[in-house]
């Protein structure tokens, strides 16, 4: 990874593109070595989390993390999950995140160097070359060495660095549990 101490930079994580490419990957992430070590990389100007989470649920697994990230030096950004049902009659839920992202992103760029952008969604191609015209270098994280292959190609060629996810997990990975045999 190429960053320099004096840049500033923020981290932008989809939280449901992360998670997908670290499970593909056998592995969780440890969000608090994440975090550490990107502060050892430079200015970090703020750590963008993004989920969607399901409302009315009793318990949502990813609330205890929501909680955590957010008493621990991550910006979170959550919105409600809609509940629909698909063509086939299967319950779906869906909770894209996309907008918020490229708002943030753009919003940022005047006091950003460097952003970090954890996904692997080729809809942010555009968004990637927009930062890049407002003098931002942009690295995007996810991985390839999935199967599927979790990064959009067209999203690696306008990133000025692509950083696979399964290069970084000695640095804050953690294997996965295996499965319980209840």
């Amino acid at each position: 990874m190429s960053f320099y101490p004096n840049e500033r930079l923020a981290l932008f994580i989809d939280g449901a593109n992360l998670y997908s490419a670290a499970k593909a990957l056998g592995a969780d992430i440890d969000f608090k070595k994440l975090i550490d070590e990107f502060r050892k990389k430079g200015i970090l100007v703020r750590a963008y989390y993004y989920t969607a989470i399901v409302e009315g649920d009793d318990y949502s697994p990813i609330k205890p993390l929501v909680d955590w990230l957010d008493y621990n030096g991550f910006t979170m950004v959550t919105k409600a999950a809609k509940r629909f049902t698909d063509h086939e009659g299967r319950s779906r839920t869906k909770g894209n995140m996309d907008v918020e992202i490229a708002v943030d992103m753009m919003e940022l760029s005047d006091r950003l160097d460097h952003a970090v952008l954890f996904s692997g969604d080729g809809d942010f191609a555009p968004l990637v070359k927009a930062m890049q015209r407002k003098g931002v270098r942009v690295s995007v994280i996810s991985t390839l060495k999935s199967q599927p292959p979790q990064a959009a190609d067209d999203l690696r060629r306008a990133a000025d660095t692509f950083i696979d996810l399964n290069d970084l997990l000695p640095v804050f990975g953690r294997d996965r549990p295996p499965p319980r045999d209840d």
